[in-house]
Formats: C-alpha cells, structure tokens, sequence
C-alpha cells in the first residue's frame, strides 16, 4: 500500500504536534516517524492505525488505495473502507450476508470471496466493485474467483487451457495481460465469455454518468447495440482490422475541411437507414 506521508504530515501539524508529540501519543520513534513522513519507510498497516488513532483521523486518509492495485489486498481495502463507514464485523456480515468468521478469513486474505459475494459488499460500501477489485487489474481477480469457483487449481487451468501455470499465477496477480487468445482459451475452460475479463465492473449507472447525452443516445440506437455484441465475439485479427479502420477513418476525417465534413456528415446521415449490419438482407 501507498503511504502518504505528506497527509501525515499535514495532519500533525494542523494538531499542533511535533515528532516528538505524536512519537509520545504513537509509541514510535522520532526517527521512524520521520521517515514515514519523508516517504523512506513503508510502515505496516498496524503502525498506520497508531498513527490515526493519534491524529483522529480515518486510516484511509493515509493510505492511497487508488494507486499500486498489486500493493493493498482485498482484505486490507474491505477492512478499510468497513471502519471508515463504522461498520463493525458482525454488522457488516450480515448486510454482506456472510458469516463473521468468513468475513474476518477475507479480511485477513485467507479465502477469496466469490463475485456474488464481492458485489454485495461493494453495494453495502457504496462503492464501485473495481474499487474492491483495483483499478487495472480486474482480470486477474476475475480469473482466480472463475477458477475457484470451479474448483481448478492453477496447475489444472492451466493444463486445460494449454498454457504454463506460471503464467496463470502471473495473470492472477496481474503482472501481465493475457493476449485476446489466452483470454478465449481460459474462457472456454471455464464456460464464461471472454467479455466477462474484459468489460470494466462499474456500476450502469455510474458509467453512464460519465457519458455524454450524444453517446448515451447513440448507444441506445439498436444497430449499435448490435455492432457491439458481435464486437465481443471478434478474434483478436479482427479487432485489430476494426480499430485500424477506425484509426484510418478519423485521420483521413480530420484533413477534410469544416464544410467537407457537414457534407459527409449529411451524406452519411442521409444514407444511414440503408447501411446494414454484418449478416442482414439488405432492403
């Protein structure tokens, strides 16, 4: 996890507090904290709840969870995010809908929770599951819950899919992405669409905040809708040929000139209602 020393900082001298003063109220060194604040030393996360506890203030103000994914677990941002709601364990498994103990085994990166699982208690957090499952690295989570859930090792998932188990580990605990192939073969083991790896776990509708009112109105057009479910069927050939078209067609379109374009664009709304999708009759 990433401390922010800076924050710490800042919060201590707002209190009136020298190094020595919150050493004292800490039980930690000067030195050591000096060093926490200059950033030279990753203290762990037990000595970043002394410190809040000192300074009244919640533990994740001093802890980036949005940076390094692969640098705070599951456990730790559950934990987390659960206290600064002042939710004890016993109440939040029961909204999660768990046991104490098994929450208690998550918290502590013992057993990973199921999707089903991880939603809800995103939902109950009130955040966005890629919140829980880091940003950039939803893949690897998602494959270690899929294989899980089947009950396949690594070694098993691996020798099914035709890869080497070094590099489901590596993908698990995202150190690299999987090229579109790997991803339709471990797909394919575990009865799931590739899109499942791919597309992003917001919420619909914080996605769709983020859209402007012209995309969210193209997206609601049905030829589009249905561009896009044959785009998650696409080997990785062709959607190497899609975004070289699209890249070819926005460079040509952005050498035209204004009034050339307000053509074009007429043309093209003018003809739309004739152009088909793949695999339609035209009329």
């Amino acid at each position: 996890m990433i401390i922010r020393g800076q924050k710490i900082r800042e919060s201590r001298k707002e209190r009136g507090l020298s190094l020595i003063g919150l050493s004292q109220r800490t039980g930690i060194s000067v030195s050591y904290l000096s060093e926490i604040e200059r950033g030279a030393k990753k203290p762990s996360l037990k000595t970043i709840e002394k410190i809040a506890a000192a300074l009244n203030v919640p533990k994740i103000q001093l802890l980036e969870i949005e940076g390094d994914e692969q640098s705070i677990s599951l456990g730790e941002k559950l934990r987390l995010l659960r206290e600064t709601r002042g939710k004890t364990l016993g109440k939040f498994a029961e909204e999660a809908g768990i046991s104490v103990s098994y929450l208690s085994e998550i918290e502590r990166g013992n057993v990973y929770p199921a999707v089903h699982t991880l939603k809800k208690m995103a939902e109950r957090l009130e955040v966005p599951l890629s919140s829980l499952v880091g940003k950039g690295g939803p893949l690897g989570s998602k494959l270690k819950v899929a294989r899980e859930e089947q009950g396949l090792t690594q070694g098993e998932l691996a020798r099914a899919a035709g890869v080497s188990p070094g590099l489901i580990g590596q993908i698990e605990h995202g150190k690299v992405q999987p090229s579109l192939k790997t991803i339709e073969k471990l797909s394919e083991v575990l009865g799931t669409s590739p899109c499942y790896f791919i597309k992003d776990d917001i919420g619909i509708d914080d996605m769709m905040s983020q859209m402007s009112p012209a995309l969210r109105d193209m997206l609601a057009n049905p030829n589009v809708q249905a561009v896009l479910r044959l785009v998650c069927n696409c080997t990785s050939e062709e959607l190497k040929f899609i975004l070289n078209f699209i890249k070819l067609y926005k460079c040509s379109g952005s050498t035209a000139g204004g009034e050339t374009r307000e053509e074009g664009n007429a043309g093209v709304k003018e003809k739309s209602g004739d152009i088909g999708l793949p695999g339609e009759k035209q009329v």
